[in-house]
Formats: structure tokens, C-alpha cells, sequence
């Protein structure tokens, strides 16, 4: 294929990306706003979804750019106090929004290794004000309050951190090949594709929800962990109906199902199976060991410096948000590619997520407030952190709540019919 005919391609799906971003990532409905969150490298992509997001009706688009390297001047040249400050008048006109119907739409693709180089303390303590300013929109994106989506676009130095062995125009060719797949619009018809696969992991949740277990057991090389389940847990996972009432994908790429573990009910060691891109550290091989819920030892090969400071975010970062299943053969595992992007990587495997708990996943929460959803197990933080720990060496078993152990997954595969 000559570079003509590759860009005319490359323009085509990056089109049909879009396209799969507000229709079935967002279900973008007619005379929604639509707020949406791009790194600069971003701009073709943000200028055809937003194209197709008028197409489709919606009657204001708005767009807040990032630049890496504004940020990083922040740490190279702020004074000390900047790092405990947030612009928390934007968080609030955000969450506004949201709370107006406002859709949601971040495309990621910031440099992973940006901040590498900088004063962790400094990192940690600007991650944490922003987590507090976004605390309002963020429960309103936990609690499904309105329909959002996450997806993808290939940029110079995510590329450059993926592929660091590839000329930069080759290795942003490969990261977009990648994505493309992963977000399966590589093919002719990606809403097609993307109602088979939803189909797909809606039968997985139904099976689930069925059965109504009360635990998880992983085990495998250096893992023999009980997860147990929120009261009224449920499973989801593809699209799922928001309570605005709009039918959408919050993630493209998703290949989990996933649910709300109890808070306090989670006992046994883990091993992570990939490495953990946190804030520009790759914290890799950790190694946690739970009691009554908590981590009450953490470990981590390279990064566990950085580890310790997310536990430490508040009461909440050291126990369970999330547990989700991805089959060891899902695409992006197969791909081989480490994406270090949390979008990516956490469809590559099963896993875990620390701190704040989706509690969409919890059955019959009208009118309960947070005392109420906590005594059910779900657990509340200002971070929510995935990390990997399955593989093609992990076993899941399921246990019912009169204690009888079914398998689940066997070498990282379903061995039940959904």
C-alpha cells in the first residue's frame, strides 16, 4: 500500500473511530451537550467526533485541551504550595455540566513516562487536590449518573513509550493499528461488530447475576485470593443503560464484566500479572496481602515507593472498588502489546481495582445514602486504580453463598456457558 492510499485508510478508520465513539461509546442523544477532555495531539480526532457528534443531534460540543508539556513546566518550574491546588472552579463547572445531562467523552493518550523524572511527593500531592476538586463529577461518572465514554488516540509519545525500539513515525503507525483493533472499528461495519460483542459480554453478566455468587477465589503463582461480593452485587460489563437513560459503552475498547466487591471481605495474597503505569512510574510485580478487606503488606519490584503513597490517598485507596474478568484470550492480550494505558491494558486481563466502587453495581440503591451502600460493602475513595492479576496461569473459582465451589475460568478461560 503506497502512503497515498495508507493515509486514505488510515483517514477511513480513524473516521470510523469517531463515528463508534458517539454512537455506541456514547449513544449521543439529540440536543445533548457533550463535554469532551483531549490530550493537543488529539485534534483530529476530537474534530471528527465532534462532527459526528453534531450529526447526530447534539446541540453543543465543548472541548478542554491538555499539553504535556505545560504540565510538565508545572514541576519544573511552580512554586511548592502549587501541588496542593486545584482548579476547582472548572471541576465545579464540569460536574455542572454533568449534572445538566451533559455527555461525557475523554480521549486518552497522554505520555505515560511524562512526569518519570519528577519529585513524587510533588506528583502525589497535585494528583490528590485534583481528585479532591473532581470528587463531585466523579461520583456522578461512579454512579452512572449520565452516559460517558473513553476512548483512544494514538500520540508521538505514547507511541514512543510503547514501541521505544521503532523510528517515531513507524511506532505511531503500530500504536494506531493497535487501537483500531482493540476498538474494533478495523473492520467494515464497527457498530455491528460492537452489538455482537456486547451481546457477548451481556450473556457472561446475565449467567453471573443468575447464579448470584457470594466470593471469587484466584489462585495461581503467587495468588490465593478471596474476593468476596458486595450485598446485592451486580455484574455489568458492555453497555449498559445510565440513569439519564441513554444505553451507551463507557469504555471502547471493554472486554470485562465486572462488579462491586465487599469492602471489608477481601483476604488472601495477589500477585499483579502486568505492570501498573501510575503517574509516570511503572510500578511492576506487586505483591499485596489482604485481611478484612484492607492491604496490610504491599510489595512491588520497581515502584513501590509510589505504591505506598497511593495506599496511603485515604482510608479508602487500600481495599477494593472493582474485581472484573477478562478472559486470558481476549484480543489485547493476544496482542501482546503492554499499552500502559489503564484503558488498554486492564482488557488484557482480569483485575482489581483500588479505592472507589462503581455502586451501579449494586442492586436497589434508590434512596440509600452512603452509610447505607458502605454497609453493603461498597467502598468509597478518592482514586480508583486498576492492576492486572490474571493470566493464562490463574484459576478462578466461584463460591455460593451456602459455600459450594464452582470453576469459573481455568488457565484464564471461561469454562461455563454463558
Amino acid at each position: 500500500m503506497d502512503s497515498e492510499a495508507t493515509h486514505a485508510h488510515h483517514a477511513r478508520t480513524l473516521d470510523r473511530l469517531a463515528e463508534a465513539a458517539v454512537r455506541v461509546g456514547l449513544n449521543l442523544a439529540r440536543g445533548q451537550e457533550l463535554l469532551i477532555t483531549a490530550p493537543l495531539d488529539a485534534l483530529p480526532l476530537v474534530r471528527r467526533i465532534t462532527e459526528h457528534a453534531y450529526r447526530a443531534g447534539a446541540c453543543l460540543v465543548t472541548t478542554f485541551f491538555a499539553d504535556d508539556e505545560s504540565r510538565l513546566a508545572r514541576f519544573l518550574y511552580a512554586p511548592d504550595d502549587s501541588f496542593d491546588r486545584a482548579p476547582e472552579w472548572l471541576a465545579e463547572g464540569i460536574a455542572a455540566a454533568f449534572r445538566g445531562n451533559a455527555a461525557r467523552l475523554a480521549i486518552t493518550g497522554d505520555n505515560p513516562s511524562l512526569l518519570a523524572a519528577q519529585d513524587p511527593d510533588k506528583v502525589s500531592r497535585a494528583s490528590r487536590a485534583q481528585s479532591k476538586a473532581n470528587r463531585p463529577s466523579l461520583e456522578l461518572i461512579t454512579n452512572f449518573a449520565i452516559n460517558w465514554t473513553i476512548v483512544a488516540s494514538a500520540t508521538p509519545a505514547w507511541a514512543r513509550t510503547v514501541f521505544p525500539d521503532l523510528p517515531e513515525e513507524e511506532a505511531v503507525e503500530r500504536l494506531w493499528s493497535a487501537i483500531f483493533a482493540a476498538s474494533r472499528v478495523d473492520g467494515p461495519d464497527p457498530v455491528a461488530a460492537w452489538a455482537q460483542h456486547n451481546a457477548t459480554l451481556a450473556a457472561r453478566g446475565r449467567a453471573l447475576n443468575d447464579a448470584d455468587f457470594a466470593a471469587l477465589r484466584f489462585r495461581g503463582p503467587g495468588t490465593d485470593l478471596t474476593v468476596g461480593l458486595a450485598d446485592g452485587h451486580l455484574w455489568a460489563g458492555g453497555a449498559e443503560r445510565a440513569a439519564n437513560g441513554i444505553v451507551c459503552n463507557p469504555n471502547l475498547p471493554t472486554e470485562e464484566v465486572f462488579t462491586t466487591p465487599h469492602r471489608l471481605r477481601v483476604d488472601g495474597i495477589v500477585r499483579s500479572t502486568k505492570p501498573l503505569s501510575y503517574q509516570g512510574t511503572l510500578i511492576e510485580e506487586i505483591a499485596v496481602r489482604f485481611e478484612a478487606g484492607r492491604i496490610v503488606e504491599a510489595h512491588a519490584a520497581r515502584g513501590e515507593a509510589v505504591l505506598g503513597r497511593v495506599l496511603a490517598t485515604d482510608e479508602g485507596a487500600a481495599r477494593l472498588g472493582e474485581v472484573a474478568l477478562v478472559p486470558h484470550s481476549s484480543p489485547i492480550s493476544q496482542s501482546g502489546v503492554l499499552f500502559q494505558n489503564t484503558l488498554f491494558d486492564e482488557n488484557a486481563a482480569s483485575h482489581i481495582a483500588l479505592g472507589q466502587a462503581y455502586t451501579k453495581c449494586l442492586r436497589d440503591t434508590a434512596g440509600q445514602d452512603g452509610a447505607s451502600l458502605s454497609e453493603r460493602g461498597a467502598n468509597t475513595s478518592l482514586i480508583h486504580i486498576d492492576w492486572m492479576i490474571g493470566s493464562g496461569e490463574i484459576d478462578v473459582d466461584a463460591i455460593a453463598k451456602d459455600g459450594a465451589v464452582a470453576p469459573l475460568m481455568r488457565a484464564g478461560e471461561w469454562c461455563v456457558r454463558e
